[in-house]
């Protein structure tokens, strides 16, 4: 049974194959000069692509993965299918079909903030993705998204996976944090599950506006003096919120602030940004960042599996 990969998810799909007791078979994956995108699945591969269900690792970020994800989808499911016809007229033409059996591990959801519409004449961007994608495959394990009521009806399976038990045994490894903060009250599901797993007091930080210009976050119903803080969310992209607050946490006499989140995003600067403003980050390999020290293989294997069956 193969796990697929093509440009991304090599990776995740390299540590995911051994604990589902699959193999790993790298797909082409390329870019013509006009930056349009090609993929194939190679003649080797057609066998073992067909042999039993596979698995394909891709994210939809940035624009252009959600565009070789669906590529990617659609070349499986015709070689699954038997349709080889081509241009060159190269054998086999076609195949008897396989039936269905393709299912999509995707570690980072592009688009998925983009859960509402926020204004008039919006399209609910990340509800126009993932049905997308359940027209060509036969089920999606998704890591973390932010909101999954969006994709809770799709028109194929979906298994929300979590990988807040990788990132509470890294924190109770790597930290040993007093308690766990949730940065907001939309982050409390996940902060929660972390504390709750390692055994440590939670809260969540409270947004107070000082002036105009300042807001202080404060944690509610706990003392942060001499203690090691980890804030938990299910994201950093900027940083501006985490770095905020910890330096609020820290004037309340917090010793150590760390971030664990299980997308990095890190845009415009952010890894410079908190490293000035935080002892550690943590996050898992969903997206290639330099702060990756989680794998995020454990969690897709738990979705995928209920999956298959």
């Amino acid at each position: 049974m193969p796990v697929v990969s093509g440009s991304s998810g090599r990776v995740i799909a390299e540590a995911l194959a051994p604990l589902l007791d699959m193999e790993h078979v790298e797909l082409i994956s390329r870019r013509f000069p006009d930056g349009e995108g090609y993929v194939r699945v190679p003649s080797k591969s057609i066998d073992s692509v067909r042999s039993e269900p596979v698995v394909l690792v891709s994210n939809t970020y940035p624009d252009s993965g959600v565009l070789e994800t669906i590529l990617l989808l659609e070349a499986i499911a015709s070689v699954r299918t038997g349709d080889l016809s081509n241009y060159k007229n190269e054998e086999p033409q076609s195949l008897p079909d396989v039936g269905p059996g393709v299912f999509l591990a995707i570690p980072y959801f592009g688009y998925s903030r983009q859960d509402k519409r926020f204004a008039p004449g919006e399209p609910v961007s990340a509800r126009v993705i993932g049905e997308m994608l359940a027209r060509c495959c036969d089920g999606i394990a998704i890591l973390d998204l932010h909101a999954p009521i969006i994709l809770e009806d799709l028109s194929v399976p979906v298994e929300f996976v979590s990988a807040m038990p990788e990132i509470a045994a890294r924190l109770s490894n790597e930290v040993n944090p007093d308690f766990i903060l949730s940065p907001d009250k939309g982050a409390i599901d996940r902060a929660n599950e972390v504390a709750t797993i390692g055994g440590w007091d939670f809260s969540y930080l409270e947004k107070t506006r000082i002036d105009a210009h300042t807001i202080e976050h404060t944690p509610k119903d706990l003392d942060v003096q001499g203690k090691i803080v980890a804030i938990v969310d299910d994201m950093i992209s900027t940083g501006g919120t985490i770095c905020r607050a910890s330096d609020a946490l820290h004037r309340q006499g917090a010793t150590e602030v760390h971030a664990a989140c299980t997308h990095g995003l890190f845009t415009a600067g952010a890894i410079s940004r908190l490293s000035n403003h935080v002892d550690g980050v943590h996050s898992t390999d969903s997206l290639p960042n330099p702060r990756a020290v989680v794998s995020s293989a454990p969690a897709l294997a738990r979705g995928l599996k209920n999956l298959m069956g």
